[in-house]
């Protein structure tokens, strides 16, 4: 028995668990349960009906002979393409590429009519654990395949103890895509209706049940629900438990059909399986066809990951005797199992092993598509998942890792697009960073003349222009208008019309690559002068107390030599300046020729200017030793102050100004306390109000409090000037306004509440040493082009707009990411596909103007089967999470998590309607390269800013705010969807990490230690029986209770283990933009509860609804737009 477990009466049958240790029980259903919080969703309450008398009207019982029915033509699958799917296809599956999708046909069957619905019956509890087991070890899950009794019906298998199940019409329903029914409206109709009642506060009318095996369409069967798996109890009921009600909850009647129902399969659709056969699965792991669980599913802990119940949830299968798969390696959904079992039923929660899993995604992708180059050149490809491991081999479009696309396979029209609801947008990364083992994009210089553009469009020359008449012109691929191509850049074409020297030239056969602009490029047509990074410094009481001003002196000292530069041999051009600030600003002269830096002190903040040019901005290897002078003098001269009042507003004009006098762009680097209450433009009030929280006033709390900001981020834009912000606050300091300017500029802000120089010093020096060392562009210009029929409509990230096309960046470094929205204005056409190119105009650190451009080509469908079957969830939610985001400046939180899951759900019934084969509305059907949207977006939901814990601050979510706008598709996926690694399971021999655990408290096992990231903090969980010998090794004692939970870093010891982990520590470290802390919690500590917090798919402190809850919650909106 696993240490968790604990005996059977632990209670899955309905009586509440007691509260543990101070740790109330969560309520369920809407209404407050004795010491719980509210819930947000009401719980699944178990079946409906158990037995149904007589096939209900209109279904025809089971045939009576072994004979096949009539629809013989009918595939074996019974379900759509790129579904979900119930069991791993062996090692020799077939390719990836999915079959061309055809209309789903099948013969008219009418199901109208409410279904009758009796009492729920419930079998005595299992006698013990030994009989729950057994009752598992019945229960396949795995793949079927029909049995030769024709399609619905089975002999019981010979290796099973059959579980109860519905039974499947020969030719079951179909949901055509436009409807004649008056009952049902046209989809864009349905796409659009809110679920009729809003999911908070009151409990919702009672639920229709939830999977297939529950569902009341059965023939005169008893119908049972699946026994309780032995699952590991912890001594802490798991927060996502519900203390199930044991009241009968009738069910609702089952969705009508739609009318309109086409006739029998078309000929042209061939042999049965070679129609609805989904694509082989990305990522199952190899293994029998029929895999069936013998004995107890895998404990928590345990290596390996239990079977995945990928398609139709809650229900379980098992094999049929007789037929393979539809062919080789390629499971068959939906056929039913056998006969029913006469197992006492037990009423239990969905188990979250049947639902999707995000581990075995992630695992399954890393073992199709981690081991080869994925090349660009094929359109319409997706890549590999954001957290497998992979090399790219540029054959035309841009990598992964400048752009990633919510869908492959766009929409031919805009209808279709309203219909599917799924947004079309891509993540670009302009300046991302590449693994050694990847080319740089080159650069290309075509002299005096310039880059080679489009005449109409000014689109750059790429990979998608056709050169006509013998290679004298070209026609743009963007909007097909013909160009002369200049003497100088005439080439002959071969015989296939291509140029002879396309593969010499990067921006014929590249996706990415650089030209380096002309004077025409530049500000004000003259060359740049290379860029400036300016220091300002904070010395009021505070920031001299916590230490901050003495470690940022000290470590400019040695920081200075790594300032950016493009060739390493080469010092770096770029020039700096100090000052420092209270209320009043005090200017440095260092330049080199002075034997002690000079202070100029500024006390008219009122009037911002520079009181020196001369000496203010030098160079590092000139002006050292004065610089060091400095450095040394200001902790000294500032450590007796009582200054505690300090301006802000002037700070960064003054810095702005220091630019414009140089007549450079550049970068600040702010280091700042304290709220800015002093006389001086841009004084701040505390307007932190808590009761404004869950209130249509909360919005407000979001914006900032005076347009002051607003003004100078724009000046700031039109310099050049970056703003990069370090906040070191004690109380409220409204990051919410602060934050304006260095979200304008494409700044980056970074907070450490609390400052303490022990424990802090560490995250701030690697986050400043990174920040001043990374590469970056300055005054950049970026415009998306887009092929006709589509357009880029909406920007997200942090920049300025002064017009609808051109996104302004005064600075623009290797992390952001600019999140571009496309909609359609045309019709297009699946033979072109669609054509994106992101052009970037920036000042390299040297001072050179250059060019990015990164081109991408997407297919595009007229079947919304082929749009389901290429998105990316990650992508997907990146953009939801930053939509949502932004739109809590101006609308109630409600509404924007409102909005979402209505359009999460609107996605899923589209998909449920147009593209699944039709099943019974009990079951959940998911898109393939979806099952994650549920999970991930009830992550984005419950995060801090769209739903805050009571110890939430309101800087916190002005932070978190501002510092998704610009993540990645890899750092949103571990910010929203955290990395929690089994430590006891660390191999030291071997280079690779073991297979991470799901986010559920559940997953842990009292004897191990986890890892868990985030992208912002490292938390080592230790369990309290964790063993003697693993506590040795990482910590140096072998007692539980004398570990320090205050250590941020982990011992050197001597041994192999330490040394791996503390590897493992270093590469997660390295993989993220910001530096994650370490934190050590023990379990059953205080600190316990911050590290619950990300335990995503439990129930959360602030109501979040558990994985389990929401997938229900989701399904009944589903149903809803269904109905």
């Amino acid at each position: 028995m696993n240490v968790n477990q604990q005996p059977h009466m632990a209670s899955p049958y309905g009586q509440p668990q007691p509260g543990y240790q101070g740790y109330p029980q969560p309520g369920y259903g809407g209404g407050h349960v004795p010491s719980g919080y509210p819930a947000q969703y009401a719980p699944y309450n178990g079946p409906g009906a158990a037995y149904q008398q007589g096939p209900p009207q209109g279904v025809r019982g089971p045939p009576t002979s072994g004979a096949p029915s009539v629809s013989g033509a009918q595939s074996y699958s019974q379900f759509g393409q790129g579904e979900t799917q119930n069991g791993p296809p062996p090692m020799g599956a077939p390719p990836q590429s999915p079959p061309v999708s055809q209309p789903y046909t099948a013969g008219a069957v009418n199901l109208s009519g409410p279904q009758p619905h009796y009492s729920q019956q419930f079998g005595a509890p299992p006698v013990s654990m030994q009989h729950m087991t057994n009752q598992m070890a019945s229960m396949q899950v795995g793949s079927t395949a029909p049995s030769p009794a024709g399609q619905g019906y089975a002999p019981p298998s010979v290796s099973q103890a059959a579980m109860s199940a519905p039974y499947t019409p020969a030719a079951p329903p179909t949901f055509p895509p436009t409807s004649t029914a008056p009952s049902q409206p046209p989809p864009t109709e349905a796409v659009a209706q809110p679920p009729p009642q809003s999911y908070y506060g009151a409990p919702p009318p009672a639920q229709l049940p939830f999977p297939n095996a529950f569902s009341s369409t059965g023939p005169t069967q008893p119908q049972a629900p699946p026994p309780v798996s032995p699952q590991s109890f912890p001594q802490a009921p798991p927060v996502s438990q519900p203390p199930f009600s044991t009241a009968q909850v009738p069910p609702g009647p089952t969705q009508p059909p739609f009318a309109g129902m086409q006739g029998p399969p078309m000929a042209s659709q061939g042999p049965p399986m070679a129609n609805h056969v989904p694509p082989t699965q990305p990522g199952m792991p190899p293994g029998p066809i029929n895999a069936s669980l013998s004995g107890p599913p895998p404990q928590p802990g345990m290596q390996g990951y239990p079977p995945q119940q990928n398609g139709a949830f809650g229900q379980v299968r098992g094999p049929q005797p007789g037929y393979t798969g539809p062919y080789p390696g390629q499971p068959n959904y939906g056929a039913p199992s056998g006969a029913p079992a006469a197992a006492p039923p037990a009423l239990k929660r969905l188990d979250p092993d049947s639902i999707p899993s995000p581990i075995q995604v992630i695992e399954d992708d890393k073992a199709n598509k981690g081991s080869e180059p994925f090349t660009t050149g094929v359109r319409g490809q997706a890549p590999p998942l954001v957290t497998t491991k992979f090399q790219v081999k540029d054959q035309g479009n841009a990598s992964p890792r400048y752009i990633r696309c919510t869908a492959y396979n766009i929409p031919c029209n805009s209808d279709m697009a309203k219909q599917s609801q799924v947004p079309l947008a891509a993540v670009i990364k302009p300046l991302a960073p590449l693994p050694p083992d990847e080319t740089p994009p080159y650069l290309v210089d075509h002299g005096e003349s310039g880059p080679i553009r489009c005449n109409r469009c000014k689109a750059y020359m790429c990979p998608y222009m056709q050169f006509i008449e013998g290679g004298r012109r070209f026609q743009c691929g963007f909007c097909s208008c013909v160009t002369e191509v200049p003497p100088h850049y005439f080439q002959h074409l071969d015989h296939t019309g291509k140029r002879v020297d396309c593969y010499d030239r990067p921006e014929l056969s590249m996706g990415s690559y650089e030209f380096t602009a002309t004077v025409d490029y530049c500000k004000n047509n003259k060359i740049p002068q290379p860029p400036a990074f300016i220091f300002l410094i904070d010395v009021s009481y505070n920031a001299v107390k916590n230490g901050m001003v003495g470690i940022v002196c000290q470590e400019l000292k040695t920081l200075l030599d790594y300032l950016p530069r493009e060739n390493p041999d080469v010092e770096s051009n770029i020039r700096v300046g100090f000052v420092t600030y209270n209320k009043v600003l005090h200017f440095y002269n260092v330049k080199a020729s002075l034997a002690q830096p000079q202070m100029m002190v500024v006390s008219d903040v009122a009037d911002m200017f520079v009181p020196l040019l001369d000496g203010f901005l030098v160079n590092v290897s000139e002006s050292r030793v004065v610089i060091e002078s400095l450095l040394d003098q200001i902790p000294e001269m500032f450590a007796d102050t009582r200054e505690t009042e300090s301006v802000f507003g002037p700070v960064i004009q003054a810095g702005l100004e220091a630019l414009k006098a140089a007549d450079c762009a550049g970068k600040l680097f702010v280091f700042h306390s304290s709220l800015p209450i002093a006389e001086a433009p841009g004084k701040l009030k505390n307007r932190e109000d808590k009761k404004l929280v869950g209130t249509d006033k909360e919005k407000s709390l979001f914006q900032p409090q005076v347009s002051f900001y607003n003004t100078l981020a724009k000046e700031c834009v039109a310099q050049g000037c970056c703003v990069d912000l370090f906040l070191f606050p004690n109380q409220y300091v409204d990051v919410a306004t602060l934050g304006v300017v260095p979200t304008s500029t494409s700044g980056s802000i970074y907070k450490y509440t609390y400052f303490q120089a022990s424990s802090d010093q560490e995250r701030f020096l690697n986050d400043l040493r990174r920040d001043v060392q990374k590469q970056v562009g300055f005054d950049a210009l970026m415009r998306v082009r887009t092929s006709t029929g589509i357009r880029a409509t909406d920007f997200f990230g942090s920049f300025y707009m002064s017009n609808t096309t051109d996104v302004e960046l005064a600075g623009l470094d290797c992390d952001k990411t600019v999140t571009v929205e496309f909609r359609h204005d045309d019709k297009l056409s699946e033979e072109t596909g669609a054509l994106m190119q992101c052009a970037v105009l920036y000042t390299s650190c040297s001072g050179q103007r250059r060019l990015r451009i990164h081109n991408m080509a997407v297919n595009c469908c007229s079947q919304l089967a082929d749009l389901y079957r290429n998105c990316e969830t990650d992508t997907i939610i990146n953009f939801f999470a930053k939509y949502a985001y932004r739109s809590v400046l101006c609308s109630p939180i409600k509404n924007v998590r409102d909005s979402l899951v209505n359009q999460c759900a609107q996605i899923l019934a589209c998909y449920r309607k147009n593209c699944a084969s039709p099943s019974s509305a009990g079951q959940l059907i998911l898109p393939e390269c979806m099952k994650l949207l549920p999970v991930y977006l009830n992550c984005v939901l419950k995060s801090d800013v769209l739903q805050p814990g009571a110890d939430v601050s309101l800087d916190d979510r002005a932070y978190l705010r501002q510092l998704v706008s610009t993540l990645d598709v890899s750092e949103s996926h571990v910010f929203f969807y955290p990395r929690l690694l089994p430590l006891q399971k660390v191999d030291v021999m071997s280079m690779s990490l073991p297979v991470a655990v799901r986010n559920s408290e559940e997953r842990l096992s009292r004897g191990g230690v986890y890892l868990l990231e985030n992208g912002l903090n490292i938390f080592l969980w230790v369990g309290v029986n964790a063993q003697q010998e693993l506590l040795q090794n990482i910590f140096g004692t072998p007692a539980f209770g004398q570990i320090d939970p205050n250590m941020t870093s982990l011992p050197a010891l001597d041994n192999p283990f330490s040394k791996r982990l503390r590897e493992i520590i270093e590469s997660f470290r390295a993989q993220r933009s910001r530096y994650m802390k370490l934190m050590v919690v023990k379990q059953e500590d205080k600190l316990e509860l911050i590290f619950k917090h990300f335990l995503v798919e439990d129930k959360s402190n602030n109501g979040g609804a558990s994985y389990v809850d929401f997938l229900c919650h989701m399904h009944k909106e589903i149903r809803q737009l269904l109905s």
